[in-house]
């Protein structure tokens, strides 16, 4: 098992299989025109299946893919394969454009929950924030997974001056189906201009939600990042996940593997280790790990503190959210 110096044992890796995306979401990766990193760069699909069973070796139980978009991997349905046969649950963070060209793929490797990001039911603003027209495909794709018998998340990032007036749709449209709501706290990466003015926090999102609706809260489970509520007699429900106005670092079981095969310990931790190349060179990749998870730090990544509004992004070293994963 593999436990930081804070006694958290971590046991879900998050990998992600490319830095492409076929949306151009402005919080996720930079306004200015995106240099992809070359496919020499990037692992290949068997050093990804490598690494995921030396990571499950490790004790890992859980593993997500995400991206950028990691359905526009080419190798996504060996890779899904490959990781079906490791004793791990298997999950997955997309944008839901192409669901329906691997929804047989999903169930025949055993996956039971799909994230989807989508953070407006407007058409117009989708088309505003991902820079595509292309709204309906993802509704139509989210419709298709329920009834595939899948469990949906819709991720709904909380854009100031976007989300206000949205927060009652999500949370009518759970009365019908049964969708997991949760709208995230905006987080600062590099490129994506965010300031603390920026923040709806969960609170502002809940009081809005209690003007129109009676709510109740449901029981958060250990390593939650969510805090899940729901409204009386509706089938699906709606959470918060408060990153920046009541971080979770305490419970943190999470581990990153970028495309490139870099360790990151944390989302905000500028700290990294290139597994890959240790990898491609013939070296041990488990001390690396075991260094990188050693390294963790409290809370935050160590870069900034649990007060957001005193958070100075320019202060903050990381990647671009697209080029971190999802």
């Amino acid at each position: 098992m593999l436990h930081d110096k804070f006694g958290r044992v971590h046991d879900y890796l998050r990998i992600s299989l490319t830095d492409h995306c076929n949306f151009r979401c402005s919080y996720c990766m930079p306004v200015e025109e995106m240099e992809w990193m070359p496919s020499s760069k990037l692992m290949s699909k068997d050093e990804i299946l490598k690494m995921a069973e030396i990571f499950v070796s490790l004790g890992v139980t859980k593993i997500r893919l995400t991206g950028g978009e990691p359905l526009v991997r080419r190798e996504f349905p060996e890779i899904l394969e490959g990781i079906s046969k490791m004793p791990v649950e298997q999950t997955l963070t997309t944008n839901g454009i192409l669901i329906h060209k691997h929804i047989q793929n999903l169930k025949n490797a055993g996956v039971r929950s799909v994230n989807v990001s989508l953070d407006t039911l407007n058409r117009e603003k989708f088309r505003q924030l991902t820079r595509r027209d292309q709204f309906d495909q993802v509704w139509e794709n989210i419709l298709l997974l329920l009834q595939e018998g899948f469990r949906v998340k819709v991720n709904a990032v909380a854009l100031h001056g976007f989300i206000e007036e949205e927060i009652c749709d999500f949370i009518r449209v759970t009365e019908k189906l049964p969708l997991h709501v949760r709208f995230i706290e905006f987080m600062p990466f590099a490129g994506n201009h965010w300031s603390s003015q920026q923040v709806v926090t969960a609170a502002q999102m809940l009081d809005l939600a209690k003007k129109e609706f009676e709510v109740v809260k449901l029981e958060d489970k250990k390593h939650d990042t969510a805090k899940k509520y729901q409204v009386p007699g509706f089938a699906g429900t709606f959470a918060f996940i408060t990153t920046m106005s009541a971080h979770f670092c305490g419970e943190c079981n999470r581990m990153r593997l970028t495309a490139d095969g870099k360790i990151k310990n944390c989302l905000f931790g500028k700290e990294e280790l290139d597994l890959l190349a240790a990898l491609r060179n013939g070296q041990e990749i488990v001390p690396l790990i075991q260094q990188s998870i050693s390294r963790k730090h409290q809370a935050l990544g160590g870069q900034f503190s649990s007060d957001y509004l005193k958070a100075d992004p320019d202060k903050i070293d990381n990647r671009s959210m697209i080029s971190i994963g999802g």
